[in-house]
């Protein structure tokens, strides 16, 4: 499902600052220790096609199925049982280790480790099982909500974005001190693409979200300069020149009265470009788990160690990956926070 069915496995360009986290000096150890070119270099041992989409993200040439092969052969070539749709029923502490009860019966042993995820796309199995194991033995669990997510918008701005559903444009993106540059994509429902969903994880509810519809622009400058140069065309007609006809016809229709240049005030072109250049927008809300590609927040990583990602609270006890409260930006990097956290914990169980 990841990266449209390629798999984005990891990022050229991972380093603990693309890490959101309470604790945010956690995730260093682990990401020095086993690193997106360690993880490269069993892609190309297997001989997985892939390149470089963008920024630095990698994917599979052909279908995300291939990383899932090449993990299956590395857990064959390691003597790893598998038990598929088994649910897990009860865990106890015992002297040696934990004890598990199974749809499958009992099982002991005396390393748990706990890869479940978090909440994101229920579809796909996601539950806070891991969650409550971790409260089960005595950890904090950090407010959890849903990252990487597309915004819902219900004011005025809704027909707007309905009627530009399908329409995306590269734009600046920012919120609470922190900016992304991707395109944003309307939908019926209001704003996503790669921008907003990188953005919705330093959004909270309530927040004013700014974009810059032409970051490579000094809006000002740019329409003063069209003012002294074409007089006599249509502010929409300029635009149109910019975005498709249809965005630049509705954004007319809806910010300002379209009309030849030379008929503008000086104040009405500030007005205009302070549209242009700081839309703002205040989300509704997110849409939630349901097609969030991360959950933020989670097990509190100052109850487990960074060098083993063993629990600090219940000795035999790791967590690995999004159950932590350590979440990526988008690109990879959640998939390199997975193999590197793994990695941790499989040298010391």
């Amino acid at each position: 499902m990841s990266g449209g069915g390629r798999c984005n496995f990891t990022n050229m360009y991972t380093e603990p600052a693309n890490f959101l986290s309470q604790n945010p000096h956690f995730c260093k150890s682990a990401l020095a220790r086993y690193t997106q070119w360690d993880f490269i270099a069993m892609v190309a041992k297997h001989g997985v096609p892939y390149h470089e989409k963008k920024l630095g993200q990698l994917f599979c040439d052909n279908k995300s199925s291939d990383i899932l092969e090449m993990l299956l052969e590395e857990c064959r070539q390691a003597g790893v049982s598998l038990h598929m749709d088994t649910s897990v029923q009860q865990i106890d502490k015992t002297e040696s280790g934990y004890s598990l009860q199974t749809t499958l019966g009992t099982l002991s042993c005396e390393a748990l480790v706990i890869a479940t995820g978090g909440l994101s796309i229920p579809t796909l199995g996601a539950t806070g099982f891991g969650y409550q194991v971790g409260k089960q033995f005595g950890h904090t669990l950090l407010p959890t909500r849903a990252g990487l997510v597309p915004f819902t918008i219900t004011d005025q701005l809704k027909e707007l974005c309905t009627e530009l559903s399908g329409t995306s444009v590269d734009c600046l993106v920012s919120c609470n001190d922190t900016s992304f540059r991707e395109n944003i994509l309307f939908t019926h429902r209001g704003l996503s693409g790669p921008a907003i969903l990188q953005i919705s994880s330093f959004w909270q509810p309530g927040d004013t979200v700014e974009i810059n519809l032409l970051p490579d622009h000094d809006v000002p400058a740019w329409l003063s300069q069209q003012q002294a140069e074409r007089p006599n065309s249509e502010l929409k007609t300029l635009l149109g020149e910019i975005f498709t006809k249809k965005m630049a016809n509705l954004i007319a229709e809806h910010w300002f009265v379209s009309k030849p240049m030379k008929q503008y005030t000086h104040a009405e072109l500030s007005d205009i470009a302070e549209k242009l250049a700081s839309w703002k927008v205040v989300p509704a809300g997110t849409e939630g788990y349901r097609t969030a590609e991360v959950t933020l927040g989670g097990i509190d990583t100052r109850e487990v160690s960074s060098k083993t990602m063993e629990s600090l609270k219940s000795p035999g006890l790791y967590f690995v990956g999004e159950v932590l409260d350590v979440s990526g930006h988008l690109g990879g990097f959640n998939f390199q926070w997975a193999w590197a956290s793994a990695y941790a914990a499989a040298q010391y169980v």
